[in-house]
């Protein structure tokens, strides 16, 4: 008995080759089934060496198309994994060209509001410029009107104007807490200007410069000379005040009660003595 190619399948119905192999195995399995279903009925016309050669060979035949169908499955699949991949690596570049595109948005925005900022601080700087020029402009005329003013003032003007400023320099000393400086500012001014107004509390300030550099003894002294030299200048009534605090420091208790009650008694109206009643209701 012979068996046609394919088993009667022409190409018409044999399709694409996964499926032409698929129905050949089909075939031959139903082949296989009938001749074993039919062979216990029909052994006159098949001895048993000749159905065993014929299911082999139908075996065999199987397992070859079987075979082929594999490779061809897997060469498929291969081709299917390839195409995965591409179309994976496609979504990341268009994932990746969608993250450039951004970026290159960020940065744009970015360059705008840089350009902004330096547009503004260009501005601000000009302006700087600007005031700065017109502050220049307006001292200098400013130091021009005072260089005028001093020479239009007379000369007695222009030494009261200095007195004052070396007064005001020797104070500038004591409130920096140069007190040294300040002594022999003080001592600089009273003998450049002997006959200033300002000599007494010139002479109070050298008092208390030595009170604050803790010599007591100098400070009494000075002070004693504002009280001896100006009795009735506002300063003497302080350089009382001072004289006491100076005795308080030294320990003389007494000495520094007695000075508290002559400046009450000498300087009542005095905002010192207002002061030394305090001090006196406190001993």
């Amino acid at each position: 008995m012979k068996v046609p190619g394919w088993f009667g399948m022409t190409r018409s119905n044999a399709g694409s080759p996964c499926k032409s192999a698929r129905a050949f195995i089909n075939a031959a399995l139903s082949l296989v089934f009938a001749v074993l279903t039919l062979a216990p009925a029909h052994a006159a016309l098949f001895d048993d060496e000749e159905a065993r050669k014929m299911i082999a060979s139908l075996k065999a035949q199987v397992e070859a198309a079987q075979r082929s169908v594999d490779e061809r499955l897997g060469k498929v699949d291969e081709r299917l994994s390839r195409l995965d991949a591409a179309v994976q690596d496609r979504r990341a570049i268009i994932d990746l060209a969608t993250q450039l595109d951004a970026l290159r948005q960020d940065i744009a925005r970015l360059r705008g509001q840089n350009e902004t900022l330096i547009n503004q601080t260009e501005n601000l700087e000009r302006r700087q410029r600007d005031l700065y020029v017109d502050l220049d402009a307006r001292l200098r005329k400013l130091e021009q009107v005072q260089v005028q003013l001093q020479e239009k003032l007379s000369a007695p003007e222009r030494e009261a104007a200095k007195e004052k400023e070396s007064y005001e320099a020797a104070l500038n000393q004591f409130r920096q807490n140069n007190f040294g400086a300040a002594i022999a500012a003080f001592q600089g001014f009273m003998s450049n200007y002997p006959s200033s107004t300002l000599l007494p509390s010139a002479q109070y300030w050298i008092g208390n410069a030595h009170y604050a550099l803790r010599d007591y003894k100098s400070a009494i002294a000075a002070q004693q000379k504002v009280i001896a030299t100006w009795p009735d200048n506002s300063k003497a009534s302080d350089a009382m005040l001072n004289i006491a605090s100076s005795q308080a420091e030294m320990n003389d208790a007494r000495g520094a009660r007695e000075t508290l009650q002559q400046l009450v008694k000498k300087y009542p109206t005095s905002p010192a003595a207002e002061q030394a009643k305090q001090r006196l209701q406190r001993k």
